[in-house]
């Protein structure tokens, strides 16, 4: 049900052609890169906490990592994530298939500065088997983000 949410959602803005079904899995960064055949920085993961209560995705590049302390800066509170089945419940999809695209309403889309090193970027599309290759302004339009913000680090030689 997710994919097709998230599938009829792109093609309703004219980025349907751009997804990837694939027969293998798809769920890690490092599973995606390898079906998208791309390397896995550019998988572009969702992660999904909790702030006040309400759900809020951060999308950020495949190889950066959440920082607590810039989370806390930005958003006033502690990172804390959604569990298996909050992301279910608040964001519309499963994890492993977690994306901007279709998702339920009351969901605060936030994308991360680490993605802007990229010309093109491959997000999941509702499933743990696709991904849909974008480039980093479609992805804006598409996600719906609220804005572009700065609450994750790349690790060192990268």
């Amino acid at each position: 049900m997710a994919f097709k949410k998230a599938k009829q959602y792109l093609s309703d803005m004219g980025l349907g052609d751009r997804i990837m079904v694939f027969e293998v899995s798809s769920a890690t960064v490092e599973l995606a890169a390898a079906a998208a055949g791309t390397e896995p920085a550019r998988i572009a993961k969702s992660l999904t906490f909790k702030v006040d209560g309400a759900p809020v995705m951060i999308v950020c590049a495949g190889d950066a990592k959440v920082s607590n302390s810039k989370f806390k800066a930005f958003f006033h509170t502690k990172a804390t994530m959604l569990t298996r089945d909050e992301v279910s419940s608040f964001i519309g999809h499963e994890v492993g298939g977690v994306c901007p695209f279709g998702i339920n309403d009351g969901v605060s889309v936030y994308l991360d500065e680490s993605l802007r090193r990229f010309d093109t970027v491959y997000p999941a599309c509702g499933s743990s088997n696709s991904a849909v290759k974008l480039s980093v302004e479609e992805l804006e339009r598409a996600s719906g983000c609220i804005a572009w913000i700065d609450v994750c680090s790349i690790p060192e030689g990268i």
